[in-house]
Protein backbone atom coordinates (compact mmCIF):
# COMPACT_ATOMS: atom_id res chain seq x y z
CA UNK A 1 0.00 0.00 0.00
CA UNK A 2 1.06 3.45 -1.10
CA UNK A 3 2.49 5.31 2.41
CA UNK A 4 1.25 8.53 1.03
CA UNK A 5 -1.74 11.13 1.71
CA UNK A 6 -4.70 12.70 -0.70
CA UNK A 7 -6.01 16.10 -0.50
CA UNK A 8 -9.40 17.02 -2.19
CA UNK A 9 -9.84 20.84 -2.79
CA UNK A 10 -13.10 23.06 -4.18
CA UNK A 11 -13.45 26.45 -4.33
CA UNK A 12 -14.05 29.23 -6.29
CA UNK A 13 -11.59 29.95 -8.70
CA UNK A 14 -8.75 32.56 -7.67
CA UNK A 15 -4.68 33.37 -8.10
CA UNK A 16 -2.59 31.42 -6.14
CA UNK A 17 -4.53 28.60 -5.17
CA UNK A 18 -2.00 26.17 -6.69
CA UNK A 19 1.35 27.56 -5.53
CA UNK A 20 -0.87 27.73 -1.99
CA UNK A 21 -1.21 24.27 -1.43
CA UNK A 22 2.58 22.83 -3.41
CA UNK A 23 4.19 25.84 -1.00
CA UNK A 24 2.48 23.93 2.14
CA UNK A 25 3.60 21.08 1.49
CA UNK A 26 6.70 21.87 0.51
CA UNK A 27 7.51 23.56 4.35
CA UNK A 28 6.57 20.29 6.02
CA UNK A 29 8.85 18.34 3.55
CA UNK A 30 6.11 16.93 1.56
CA UNK A 31 7.13 14.97 -1.52
CA UNK A 32 3.65 15.49 -4.47
CA UNK A 33 3.19 12.34 -6.03
CA UNK A 34 0.59 13.61 -8.02
CA UNK A 35 -1.29 17.30 -8.54
CA UNK A 36 -4.38 17.14 -10.70
CA UNK A 37 -6.76 20.04 -10.81
CA UNK A 38 -9.57 21.32 -13.19
CA UNK A 39 -11.24 25.06 -13.19
CA UNK A 40 -14.90 24.88 -14.54
CA UNK A 41 -15.08 27.83 -16.90
CA UNK A 42 -19.28 28.14 -17.01
CA UNK A 43 -19.09 29.01 -12.76
CA UNK A 44 -15.54 29.81 -12.13
CA UNK A 45 -15.07 27.14 -9.41
CA UNK A 46 -11.11 25.10 -8.81
CA UNK A 47 -10.46 21.43 -7.94
CA UNK A 48 -7.47 19.64 -7.18
CA UNK A 49 -6.48 16.24 -5.89
CA UNK A 50 -3.01 16.16 -4.53
CA UNK A 51 -1.21 13.18 -3.10
CA UNK A 52 2.11 13.64 -1.66
CA UNK A 53 4.83 11.25 -0.03
CA UNK A 54 4.53 10.55 3.60
CA UNK A 55 7.70 9.02 4.11
CA UNK A 56 9.69 12.52 5.05
CA UNK A 57 6.71 14.47 5.68
CA UNK A 58 7.16 16.39 8.93
CA UNK A 59 3.84 17.31 9.95
CA UNK A 60 1.69 14.72 11.91
CA UNK A 61 -1.77 14.27 10.53
CA UNK A 62 -3.19 14.67 13.46
CA UNK A 63 -2.25 18.45 13.42
CA UNK A 64 -2.99 18.90 9.80
CA UNK A 65 -6.50 20.49 10.12
CA UNK A 66 -4.82 23.33 12.79
CA UNK A 67 -2.05 24.01 10.02
CA UNK A 68 -4.00 23.83 7.21
CA UNK A 69 -6.83 26.04 8.32
CA UNK A 70 -5.13 29.19 7.68
CA UNK A 71 -4.91 28.76 3.93
CA UNK A 72 -8.57 26.83 3.77
CA UNK A 73 -10.46 29.88 5.05
CA UNK A 74 -8.17 32.31 3.21
CA UNK A 75 -9.02 30.82 -0.45
CA UNK A 76 -12.61 29.82 1.52
CA UNK A 77 -12.06 25.93 0.77
CA UNK A 78 -14.52 22.91 0.89
CA UNK A 79 -11.48 20.73 1.61
CA UNK A 80 -10.67 16.75 2.80
CA UNK A 81 -7.44 14.96 3.66
CA UNK A 82 -7.42 10.88 3.31
CA UNK A 83 -4.93 8.30 3.62
CA UNK A 84 -4.25 5.95 0.92
CA UNK A 85 -3.47 3.33 3.00
CA UNK A 86 -6.88 3.05 4.40
CA UNK A 87 -9.21 0.37 3.19
CA UNK A 88 -12.87 1.39 3.40
CA UNK A 89 -15.37 -0.65 4.82
CA UNK A 90 -17.82 -1.65 2.55
CA UNK A 91 -21.40 -3.28 3.07
CA UNK A 92 -22.58 -5.02 -0.31
CA UNK A 93 -26.45 -4.96 -1.27
CA UNK A 94 -27.92 -7.33 -3.93
CA UNK A 95 -30.68 -9.20 -4.83
CA UNK A 96 -30.97 -12.71 -7.14
CA UNK A 97 -28.59 -11.10 -10.16
CA UNK A 98 -24.86 -11.93 -8.66
CA UNK A 99 -23.16 -11.26 -11.65
CA UNK A 100 -22.29 -7.41 -9.87
CA UNK A 101 -21.44 -9.02 -6.42
CA UNK A 102 -19.12 -11.94 -8.19
CA UNK A 103 -16.94 -9.05 -10.32
CA UNK A 104 -17.03 -7.04 -7.15
CA UNK A 105 -16.02 -9.77 -4.81
CA UNK A 106 -13.17 -11.22 -7.09
CA UNK A 107 -11.57 -7.80 -7.64
CA UNK A 108 -11.39 -7.19 -4.03
CA UNK A 109 -9.79 -10.45 -3.62
CA UNK A 110 -7.16 -9.86 -6.48
CA UNK A 111 -6.09 -6.38 -4.70
CA UNK A 112 -7.78 -4.34 -7.32
CA UNK A 113 -10.55 -2.66 -4.82
CA UNK A 114 -8.56 -1.70 -2.12
CA UNK A 115 -11.47 -2.15 0.63
CA UNK A 116 -12.58 -4.67 3.11
CA UNK A 117 -16.68 -6.07 2.71
CA UNK A 118 -17.11 -7.50 6.05
CA UNK A 119 -20.49 -8.68 5.14
CA UNK A 120 -23.22 -8.46 2.20
CA UNK A 121 -26.75 -8.33 2.67
CA UNK A 122 -29.61 -9.61 0.77
CA UNK A 123 -33.41 -9.94 0.62
CA UNK A 124 -33.03 -12.92 -0.99
CA UNK A 125 -30.60 -16.04 0.10
CA UNK A 126 -29.82 -16.68 -3.86
CA UNK A 127 -26.29 -15.91 -3.18
CA UNK A 128 -24.96 -17.35 -0.27
CA UNK A 129 -22.84 -20.06 -2.05
CA UNK A 130 -20.52 -16.49 -3.35
CA UNK A 131 -20.73 -15.19 0.11
CA UNK A 132 -19.50 -18.38 1.72
CA UNK A 133 -17.04 -18.77 -0.89
CA UNK A 134 -15.25 -15.72 0.13
CA UNK A 135 -16.08 -16.35 3.53
CA UNK A 136 -18.01 -13.09 4.05
CA UNK A 137 -20.94 -12.90 7.02
CA UNK A 138 -24.36 -13.40 4.47
CA UNK A 139 -27.68 -11.58 5.83
CA UNK A 140 -30.89 -12.29 4.30
CA UNK A 141 -33.18 -9.58 5.56
CA UNK A 142 -36.45 -9.72 3.45
CA UNK A 143 -38.28 -6.79 2.21
CA UNK A 144 -42.20 -6.53 1.98
CA UNK A 145 -44.04 -3.40 1.84
CA UNK A 146 -45.12 -3.89 5.45
CA UNK A 147 -42.16 -4.75 6.74
CA UNK A 148 -39.42 -1.97 4.68
CA UNK A 149 -38.83 0.28 7.95
CA UNK A 150 -38.20 -2.73 10.14
CA UNK A 151 -35.49 -3.87 7.47
CA UNK A 152 -33.95 -0.44 6.91
CA UNK A 153 -33.47 -0.33 10.63
CA UNK A 154 -32.01 -3.78 11.00
CA UNK A 155 -29.85 -2.98 7.66
CA UNK A 156 -28.59 0.47 9.72
CA UNK A 157 -27.75 -1.25 12.80
CA UNK A 158 -25.51 -3.78 10.83
CA UNK A 159 -23.58 -1.15 8.86
CA UNK A 160 -23.18 0.54 12.33
CA UNK A 161 -21.90 -2.55 14.31
CA UNK A 162 -19.20 -3.26 11.43
CA UNK A 163 -18.25 0.55 10.93
CA UNK A 164 -19.14 0.88 7.32
CA UNK A 165 -18.20 3.45 5.03
CA UNK A 166 -19.65 3.25 1.71
CA UNK A 167 -22.75 1.21 0.46
CA UNK A 168 -22.93 -0.66 -3.06
CA UNK A 169 -26.37 -1.65 -4.47
CA UNK A 170 -25.18 -4.51 -6.75
CA UNK A 171 -28.86 -4.98 -7.95
CA UNK A 172 -30.39 -4.79 -5.05
CA UNK A 173 -34.05 -4.32 -6.51
CA UNK A 174 -35.33 -2.40 -3.87
CA UNK A 175 -36.17 1.52 -3.43
CA UNK A 176 -34.28 2.89 -0.29
CA UNK A 177 -36.21 5.23 1.65
CA UNK A 178 -35.63 8.77 1.89
CA UNK A 179 -34.70 8.54 5.87
CA UNK A 180 -32.22 6.10 5.07
CA UNK A 181 -30.63 7.93 1.80
CA UNK A 182 -30.27 11.11 4.05
CA UNK A 183 -28.21 8.87 6.64
CA UNK A 184 -25.69 7.98 4.00
CA UNK A 185 -25.30 11.00 1.70
CA UNK A 186 -22.33 10.41 -0.87
CA UNK A 187 -22.15 6.72 0.76
CA UNK A 188 -24.50 4.79 -1.48
CA UNK A 189 -23.66 4.00 -4.92
CA UNK A 190 -25.94 2.02 -7.37
CA UNK A 191 -25.89 0.62 -10.53
CA UNK A 192 -28.65 1.39 -13.07
CA UNK A 193 -28.82 -0.83 -15.98
CA UNK A 194 -29.46 1.30 -19.06
CA UNK A 195 -27.56 5.01 -19.88
CA UNK A 196 -29.37 7.54 -17.56
CA UNK A 197 -31.01 9.31 -18.07
CA UNK A 198 -32.84 7.54 -20.87
CA UNK A 199 -35.09 4.67 -19.35
CA UNK A 200 -35.26 5.08 -15.34
CA UNK A 201 -37.40 2.86 -13.18
CA UNK A 202 -37.79 -0.56 -13.80
CA UNK A 203 -37.30 -2.57 -16.66
CA UNK A 204 -35.21 -0.36 -18.69
CA UNK A 205 -33.99 -3.02 -21.10
CA UNK A 206 -37.38 -4.13 -22.03
CA UNK A 207 -37.95 0.15 -22.78
CA UNK A 208 -35.05 0.09 -24.69
CA UNK A 209 -36.06 -2.81 -26.84
CA UNK A 210 -39.66 -1.26 -27.36
CA UNK A 211 -38.30 1.99 -28.25
CA UNK A 212 -35.57 0.46 -31.03
CA UNK A 213 -32.44 1.85 -29.71
CA UNK A 214 -28.85 0.65 -31.08
CA UNK A 215 -27.00 1.41 -27.71
CA UNK A 216 -27.65 0.37 -24.50
CA UNK A 217 -25.85 1.36 -21.56
CA UNK A 218 -25.31 1.41 -17.64
CA UNK A 219 -24.72 3.97 -15.37
CA UNK A 220 -23.18 3.75 -11.53
CA UNK A 221 -24.41 7.00 -9.93
CA UNK A 222 -24.86 8.30 -6.09
CA UNK A 223 -28.34 7.81 -4.72
CA UNK A 224 -30.33 10.35 -3.73
CA UNK A 225 -33.74 10.47 -2.68
CA UNK A 226 -34.87 10.93 -6.21
CA UNK A 227 -34.72 7.97 -8.14
CA UNK A 228 -31.80 7.60 -10.65
CA UNK A 229 -31.08 11.04 -10.50
CA UNK A 230 -27.78 11.52 -8.24
CA UNK A 231 -24.72 12.47 -9.24
CA UNK A 232 -23.41 10.20 -12.47
CA UNK A 233 -19.72 8.65 -12.13
CA UNK A 234 -19.21 6.63 -14.78
CA UNK A 235 -21.39 5.19 -18.00
CA UNK A 236 -20.28 2.58 -20.27
CA UNK A 237 -22.17 1.94 -23.91
CA UNK A 238 -22.74 -1.45 -26.17
CA UNK A 239 -24.00 -1.50 -29.58
CA UNK A 240 -26.87 -3.47 -30.64
CA UNK A 241 -29.44 -4.26 -33.52
CA UNK A 242 -32.60 -5.19 -34.85
CA UNK A 243 -30.88 -8.63 -34.37
CA UNK A 244 -30.90 -8.82 -30.80
CA UNK A 245 -34.10 -10.04 -28.70
CA UNK A 246 -34.55 -8.48 -25.36
CA UNK A 247 -32.52 -11.52 -23.75
CA UNK A 248 -29.63 -10.38 -25.91
CA UNK A 249 -30.02 -6.81 -24.41
CA UNK A 250 -30.21 -7.92 -21.21
CA UNK A 251 -26.99 -10.30 -21.59
CA UNK A 252 -24.93 -7.29 -23.15
CA UNK A 253 -26.36 -4.87 -20.30
CA UNK A 254 -24.78 -7.36 -17.19
CA UNK A 255 -21.25 -7.17 -19.07
CA UNK A 256 -21.51 -3.49 -18.77
CA UNK A 257 -23.00 -3.16 -15.27
CA UNK A 258 -20.38 -5.36 -13.92
CA UNK A 259 -17.49 -3.52 -15.47
CA UNK A 260 -19.38 0.13 -14.83
CA UNK A 261 -19.76 -0.54 -11.45
CA UNK A 262 -16.40 -1.57 -10.41
CA UNK A 263 -14.82 1.42 -12.14
CA UNK A 264 -16.73 3.69 -9.76
CA UNK A 265 -16.60 1.74 -6.44
CA UNK A 266 -12.51 2.04 -7.09
CA UNK A 267 -12.65 5.84 -7.76
CA UNK A 268 -14.92 6.10 -4.48
CA UNK A 269 -12.38 4.24 -2.73
CA UNK A 270 -9.45 6.13 -4.16
CA UNK A 271 -10.52 9.52 -3.24
CA UNK A 272 -11.15 10.37 -6.93
CA UNK A 273 -14.15 11.87 -6.92
CA UNK A 274 -16.00 15.62 -6.15
CA UNK A 275 -19.12 16.53 -6.20
CA UNK A 276 -20.58 20.03 -7.34
CA UNK A 277 -24.25 19.77 -7.29
CA UNK A 278 -25.51 17.27 -9.55
CA UNK A 279 -21.69 16.81 -11.27
CA UNK A 280 -19.19 14.76 -10.69
CA UNK A 281 -15.62 15.57 -10.70
CA UNK A 282 -13.27 12.89 -12.03
CA UNK A 283 -9.39 12.96 -11.17
CA UNK A 284 -7.63 10.02 -12.81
Amino acid sequence: MKNSAVLLVQCRDQKGLDAAIAEFLYRNNGNILHFEQHQSNEDNFYFARVEWDLADFQLPLSEFTEKFDPIAAKFDMTWRVAIASYRPRVAILVSKYDHCLVDLLYRQRNGELKCEIPLIVSNHPDAQRHADFHAIPYHVIPVTKENKAEAETHEQELFRHHHIDLIVLARYMQILSPDFISRYPQQIINIHHSFLPAFIGAKPHLQAYERGVKLIGATAHYVTEVLDDGPIIEQGVARISHKDALEDLVEKGRDLEKVVLSRAVRWHIENRILLHGNRTIIFE
